[in-house]
């Protein structure tokens, strides 16, 4: 096999809105454009990847957009070929006929998993498992913080964008009348979040903040923060200290570019996670809920790898802050005090930026796995 023009199937359906395809079509881009291999993305719900990919046409069976096939996976699921390269993406469990077929031309069969911080991640990396009744088997590949994991997805260029744009000007989602001390922050959580009480904290403090909020399912309770039926993009409203902004639905690259200009970002679940560490900038991680309270383990996680090197004070605000987003539960003077423990957040943040920029990142790990793929 050689990495020549490689074939390389991707699975994806989508489950938590925009996580997951969001996750599958960056990876997708990054091998085709920076590995030159042959990408094929099979997406279950059309529409939905069509709000992040607005050329997407939802009535083709396949299609060519940014260098990578988009392949509808219907019901009636039918296929050409096996790829050499075949990943399922996030246990999505692959059509039957796909996996038949394979046995009589077994590619090198990947289970991309979610990424999480726990210690148990190095342990299971790179475990093989067997199919029960075919002569195959898959990998389990996990994404992480260590070198031992399967790194984080992050293009090549990435960091010198990002660069480039926070030594410019931040008129990118400049809002009108806001106050040159005004605090920017990008808003993006889970509906259960505790709004009320972030806003509320907000508009008493002592420092003007502007919240940036891109158009999701976030806007309901925000509405009902503001007793307003409906907000749309270009919507803005006050209380206190606090100004609140909507945004239009931002693609990929737009909503990028928002957490390079703000000064904290909260956000969400792992492809918006991600892009928050590699902004540089503090941000508020708000784990995908689970049964069991599984999210707090994993965002404890998280925050035992992320934060040693901060300084004692400043970390236990931040992780105080995380640990009572993730419950809903925000304390009266939490706020206040994540505010003023910003600037030494802020230096953490990008020496951490930097630190796991300097391993390898996801996308290349994959290349080098499956080149050594015995």
């Amino acid at each position: 096999m050689t990495d020549k023009r490689q074939r390389w199937d991707i699975f994806c359906r989508i489950v938590d809105n925009y996580g997951d395809i969001g996750v599958c079509w960056r990876l997708a881009r990054q091998l085709a454009h920076e590995y030159a291999l042959d990408v094929r993305l099979w997406v279950d719900a059309l529409p939905v990847a069509q709000r992040l990919l607005p050329a997407l046409d939802t009535q083709l069976a396949e299609q060519v957009l940014d260098g990578v096939t988009i392949a509808h996976w219907s019901p009636d699921f039918q296929f050409d070929r096996i790829a050499d390269v075949v990943i399922e993406a996030f246990a999505c469990e692959l059509p039957d006929p796909y996996i038949n077929a394979m046995a009589a031309q077994p590619p090198v069969w990947i289970n991309l998993e979610y990424l999480s911080a726990e210690a148990w991640v190095e342990e299971f990396h790179l475990q093989p498992s067997p199919h029960p009744r075919l002569a195959l088997k898959k990998t389990f590949f996990f994404p992480g913080f260590t070198e031992n994991t399967g790194g984080l997805l992050r293009e090549r260029h990435l960091m010198k964008e990002r660069d480039a744009a926070q030594a410019g000007s931040s008129a990118t989602f400049s809002v009108m009348a806001s106050p040159a001390d005004a605090l920017r922050v990008s808003l993006f959580a889970y509906p259960q979040a505790n709004i009320a009480g972030l806003f509320t904290a907000m508009a008493s403090g002592d420092r003007p903040v502007v919240c940036l909020i891109p158009e999701s399912s976030l806007l309901a309770p925000v509405s009902q923060f503001f007793d307003t039926e409906t907000l749309q993009p270009g919507d803005h409203y006050s209380q206190g200290s606090l100004s609140v902004h909507i945004l239009p639905f931002l693609r990929q690259a737009e909503y990028d570019q928002l957490l390079w200009s703000c000064d904290l970002n909260f956000v969400r679940g792992e492809d918006s996670w991600i892009r928050a560490i590699w902004a540089g900038r503090p941000f508020v991680w708000q784990p995908y809920i689970q049964s069991e309270d599984t999210h707090l383990v994993k965002l404890e996680a998280f925050l035992q790898r992320y934060l040693p090197p901060l300084g004692t004070a400043a970390a236990d605000v931040w992780a105080t802050f995380h640990r009572q987003w993730a419950q809903e539960q925000l304390a009266a003077d939490s706020w206040s005090r994540l505010a003023h423990a910003l600037p030494a957040i802020q230096q953490h943040a990008s020496q951490q930026s930097q630190a796991l920029a300097a391993q390898d990142d996801l996308a290349a790990k994959l290349v080098i796995f499956v080149r050594n793929f015995q």
